[in-house]
């Protein structure tokens, strides 16, 4: 009977291991299926073309690099403990790291929706004169998009493209102000609508957003410059353990490994990176101002 409490241990280690791995498995398949598919047609309503399968690439590989970098800084193969602690440390910064792609793209969205607002301040004006001159509202439409530069007339035209293939005004314009996702177009979208159904004068409106637009962005604008001090400053503060540390790993890894290795050091690594993701959530919240 002696063998049969580390065969039940060697048993129940093989389960735990298979449900493991059958999970990662699943989740290795949504993530270079639904997920990836998902963020590329994100990327397409930017006018980015990326196959889905190479933003999976790029996840992995970011995701695969961190997990090695992670395991050699805080793990060690010369131990089972230091080895298991490096495995665990570097599984979860390698999953955080899968996210990378979408962070990009939240990026780049917000960027392209900052300039499409800016652009849409001298495209009201425009729409407004041509529609003095006793255009319609499409040849107004098509003026941004031959005068226009991107984004703006890019979002333009693909709103006038899908009128043409039968799609409803209306359902254009809803289809534009999901794209873009700017409160200022919604403003447009909601004049437009209104007139149309309403009437009214569509001149003025589009004066008076454009207006109202710039005045927001100016006081953005002046928003950013007084808040600049306070960002670089959380920027620096928060980079600042980390800097030191990497430069003390360099100069110094006989110090510094061990202390990277020990539970100690760990639970301080942890405390840190805690209280350095507070303090930017805090600045970010004190320089965050609605406009």
């Amino acid at each position: 009977m002696h063998w049969l409490i580390p065969s039940l241990f060697a048993v129940s280690l093989t389960g735990l291991t298979y449900v493991l791995l059958r999970a990662l498995y699943s989740g290795a398949r949504a993530y270079s299926g639904e997920y990836s598919e998902h963020t590329a047609r994100e990327f397409e309503d930017i006018f980015l073309f990326i196959p889905p399968r190479r933003i999976a690439e790029v996840g992995w590989s970011i995701s695969a690099t961190t997990f090695i970098v992670v395991f050699f800084l805080t793990g060690s193969l010369t131990s089972a403990r230091g080895f298991f602690l490096g495995l665990l440390l570097g599984v979860i910064a390698g999953a955080l790291a899968l996210r990378a792609p979408r962070r990009f793209l939240t990026f780049l969205k917000e960027r392209r929706r900052r300039r499409f607002n800016t652009q849409l301040v001298d495209a009201l004006v425009s729409m407004g004169n041509a529609l003095k001159a006793g255009f319609s509202i499409t040849q107004t439409f098509e003026s941004v998009i031959r005068d226009g530069d991107n984004p703006i007339a890019q979002e333009f035209d693909v709103c006038l493209q899908q009128t043409r293939v039968g799609v409803s005004f209306s359902e254009a314009l809803s289809n534009l102000e999901k794209r873009v996702g700017s409160d200022d177009m919604t403003l447009v979208v909601l004049a437009i609508e209104t007139a149309r159904k309403t009437g009214g004068n569509l001149t003025e409106i589009f004066e008076k957003i454009s207006a109202t637009i710039r005045e927001r962005i100016r006081i953005e604008n002046r928003i950013h410059t007084l808040t600049a001090q306070g960002r670089l400053q959380g920027i620096v503060v928060g980079a600042m353990p980390i800097v030191i540390g990497v430069a003390l790993v360099i100069v110094d890894p006989k110090m510094m490994l061990p202390f990277l290795h020990s539970t100690v050091g760990i639970v301080v690594m942890i405390v840190v990176t805690v209280l350095i993701l507070c303090g930017a959530l805090l600045i970010r919240k004190i320089i965050n101002i609605d406009v």
